[in-house]
C-alpha cells in the first residue's frame, strides 16, 4: 500500500508502529523504541517518500513592487482627500497605507538575503 507523507504525519504513533511493524527495510529497525519524528523520518526513508513540505507560491499582489505601486496610488487618494477636507476618507486611505506598509516590510524580512 502506498503511503504519502500527510497520510503519514496524521496518523498516531501506535499507527505508525503498526505500518512499522510489517516493513523490511533497515531504516525502521527498532521502531518500537522510536518517538513519532524520528519514526516519520525513518519511513518515509524506507518508502522514498519526499519529506519536505511544498507549501504555496506566494499570493497574488504579495510582491515589494505591486505594493509600492499601490501605496502610490494610495497616496494620490490621500492628497485628494486632504485637499477635499474629507475626514472620513482620509483616514480610510490612511489606514491603508498603514496596511501596506505592514505588508511591504514583512515582504522585504522574508526577502532572501
Amino acid at each position: 500500500m502506498s503511503h504519502t507523507y500527510d497520510e503519514l504525519k496524521a496518523k498516531t504513533v501506535a499507527e505508525l508502529r503498526e505500518i512499522a511493524a510489517g516493513m523490511q527495510h533497515e531504516a525502521v529497525q527498532g521502531y518500537t523504541q522510536l518517538n513519532k519524528e524520528h519514526l516519520l523520518a525513518a519511513m518515509c526513508k524506507a518508502l522514498n517518500i519526499d519529506m519536505h513540505v511544498h507549501h504555496k507560491g506566494k499570493p497574488a499582489g504579495a510582491g515589494k513592487s505591486a505594493i509600492k505601486s499601490q501605496m502610490k496610488e494610495l497616496k494620490a487618494q490621500r492628497n485628494a482627500a486632504l485637499g477635499a477636507h474629507d475626514r472620513p476618507r482620509l483616514k480610510a486611505v490612511r489606514h491603508q497605507m498603514h496596511e501596506l506598509r505592514r505588508a511591504l516590510r514583512k515582504a522585504a524580512a522574508s526577502a532572501p538575503k
